[in-house]
């Protein structure tokens, strides 16, 4: 074959898009068998999808030169989603939601199109997993306006970008981007390529309009977005959407360019869809008219800027066997292991022949150094069984020494404590409705009357 007639010819692999020079039985990028097709390079003008002129060279130039964008923000009409995106979705961006199959990802974004919508913004919603009359049908049950919500229930990339041109709608919706697909980005949809090639386009088109991109996306069953990490690089901001075991669910940003990382949506599923949670400041605390059970403690744990205050539960049994263990559910149990340590150590009570479960109730997940001392003297509560003191709560960082040192926002955590009827709040601050306590044998000491109760555990 003359070299004329194979200029330009490659091979492609379906799977991941590597391209090769000649063909091979195996793809070296993903290892994928047989999956090499011929691949003829073309030069066209503009990149597919991205709007690049190849003749047009692009040259540095200074950065204060360039004028600034001032964009503004498209209200959801959902406070809950509003707050986790920074004060609404920037315009000319692109916001990636994760999610487990059932959560509720579809039901968000149809309210959202929903009361977007009927404060003028014109929606496009777009489906390659259900039926225009599934989303119909789904519309009516939760009681919401669709009139001018226009829905395309397609996986062709061709068509999508066919109906943004031909709109220009201000909020567009894809459910989900792992079932768009495109031919020239391979022959499987939801492989790498794919995602890639296809979120590529459909970002750069938000990037050139006053729009906002809303992509969902499926989970592994690690909990992590499926396809290449490049994906969550592409977009402006990533959410992920969980539950606890009942029928709350928490939405969470990973990364947002345009608002703060910290601050936690609340929402509970009802028969008319998922209803914000307007003050969850006690939602996870568990109301008793008796007596307090033995290792039980509170916490005021900052999400964003809501205090929550959180209900810590812990259970000491002796180990079998000699073999000592830890159960933790949503926190690390190496902490948990760490602050056992320091209370055996620094105040006496004995956990190294003790299994240790921890639990947080209501399913919220902590990673706040805050909640150290709450951890501890629940630890010490249920090693001694000795019930905490009614109206108590504990903030404060366990050092390996034994101390326990201050935490930010004191002041707001005693505040949220007592408009939740918390007295006192167990802190090494001086303020007030703060009992000061900096060590973990003056924790232990404040929150049980006589020295006996400490050197119960020794005589078991």
């Amino acid at each position: 074959m003359s070299a004329k007639k194979t200029a330009g010819i490659q091979y492609k692999c379906s799977s991941c898009g590597h391209i090769q020079p000649r063909w091979m039985g195996r793809c070296p990028e993903c290892g994928e068998w047989n999956s090499f097709a011929e691949y003829r390079q073309q030069q066209p003008a503009s990149v597919p999808g991205l709007g690049i002129k190849t003749a047009e060279r692009q040259t540095p130039k200074p950065l204060s030169s360039v004028t600034s964008m001032k964009t503004s923000r498209l209200k959801t009409g959902i406070a809950e989603f509003d707050l986790v995106l920074g004060g609404g979705a920037m315009k000319r961006s692109a916001v990636l939601i994760g999610g487990e199959p059932g959560i509720g990802k579809s039901t968000l974004l149809l309210q959202t199109a929903a009361a977007a919508a009927a404060h003028g913004a014109q929606i496009l919603y777009v489906s390659g997993e259900e039926s225009a009359a599934q989303i119909r049908a789904r519309a009516e049950r939760l009681c919401l306006k669709t009139d001018m919500i226009q829905v395309l229930c397609t996986a062709a990339l061709s068509d999508i970008e066919h109906a943004l041109d031909t709109m220009q709608p201000q909020l567009v919706i894809v459910d989900s981007i792992q079932t768009v697909y495109a031919p020239e980005a391979g022959a499987v949809p939801g492989t790498v390529n794919q995602l890639k090639y296809n979120a590529a386009s459909l970002v750069s088109w938000v990037k050139e309009h006053d729009s906002v991109l809303f992509l969902t996306a499926h989970i592994t069953k690690d909990g992590v977005i499926a396809g290449p990490k490049s994906l969550e690089h592409m977009v402006d901001t990533v959410i992920s959407f969980d539950r606890n075991n009942e029928n709350a669910r928490f939405l969470r940003a990973h990364k947002n360019r345009f608002g703060s990382v910290d601050e936690l949506g609340i929402f509970t599923m009802e028969e008319t869809g998922l209803v914000p949670v307007p003050d969850p400041s006690g939602l996870f605390m568990t109301n008793r008219n008796g007596d307090i059970p033995t290792g039980i403690a509170l916490a005021p744990v900052f999400e964003g800027s809501r205090v929550f205050l959180v209900e810590i539960q812990a259970l000491t049994v002796p180990a079998k066997a000699g073999v000592t263990r830890v159960y933790s559910d949503r926190i690390d149990s190496a902490r948990v292991s760490r602050i056992a340590a320091v209370i055996e150590k620094c105040a006496g009570l004995r956990f190294s022949d003790q299994d240790l479960y921890i639990h947080i109730a209501g399913g919220v997940r902590l990673s706040e150094s805050a909640v150290d001392a709450a951890i501890a003297a629940a630890l010490c509560s249920s090693r001694t069984d000795t019930p905490l003191p009614r109206g108590a709560a504990f903030a404060g960082e366990l050092s390996l020494a034994g101390e326990i040192r201050p935490v930010a926002r004191i002041r707001q955590r005693a505040k949220a404590a007592r408009a939740l009827g918390i007295q006192t709040l167990y802190a090494p601050e001086r303020e007030e409705g703060v009992h000061y306590i900096d060590s973990i044998r003056a924790l232990v000491q404040a929150i049980f009357s006589t020295p006996e109760t400490t050197r119960a555990p020794e005589r078991r």
